[in-house]
């Protein structure tokens, strides 16, 4: 009998109302922490993984010797590579494609590089507008590598945080 005294005087008196309605009161008149995306940018932490690309020497020539470790350690199959072995005896891709909708950004691909060809940069605004798009070709990977190189130097020195 007390429980349901108790509940009519609940809902007489309103005062789930009023609970919620404090709630956005206490809310309305503090700071706003909304960002206002395309003039305001947050701050990315050092260990962000974005969009790929594959760095050149020093001399220009291509750092990737096709040895496909990044496409093993691949949880989402989503790296093909070709290779084959050029007149002076060495070993570089012919093709390199990155499926970036299956890619998961993990960054195994990156660690399992032994001369620190591939690298996901800090770029996250990338879109696609049509088909097959989504496939990151070796000469769009080595473009980002050229034009972005500086950056990616950067990031992988010796004093930049958690690299």
């Amino acid at each position: 009998m007390f429980a349901t005294i108790k509940y009519y005087l609940k809902s007489f008196l309103l005062l789930e109302l009023l609970k919620g309605m404090s709630v956005t009161g206490r809310y309305f008149f503090s700071k706003k922490i909304t960002v206002q995306y395309p003039e305001e940018k947050t701050p990315i932490s050092p260990r962000f993984r974005g969009l790929h690309a594959l760095r050149r020497y020093p001399n220009g020539e291509e750092r990737c010797i096709g040895c496909k470790l990044c496409e093993a350690v691949c949880p989402a199959l989503a790296i093909t590579i070709e290779s084959e072995e050029r007149d002076d005896g060495t070993r570089r891709t012919t093709k390199y494609e990155i499926d970036l909708f299956k890619c998961i950004y993990c960054g195994f691909c990156e660690e399992a590089c032994p001369v620190d060809a591939v690298v996901e940069t800090n770029i996250f605004e990338y879109h696609f507008e049509n088909r097959g798009e989504n496939i990151m070709t070796k000469e769009k990977l080595l473009e980002f590598g050229d034009t972005y190189e500086s950056q990616l130097a950067a990031d992988r020195s010796a004093d930049a945080p958690y690299r």
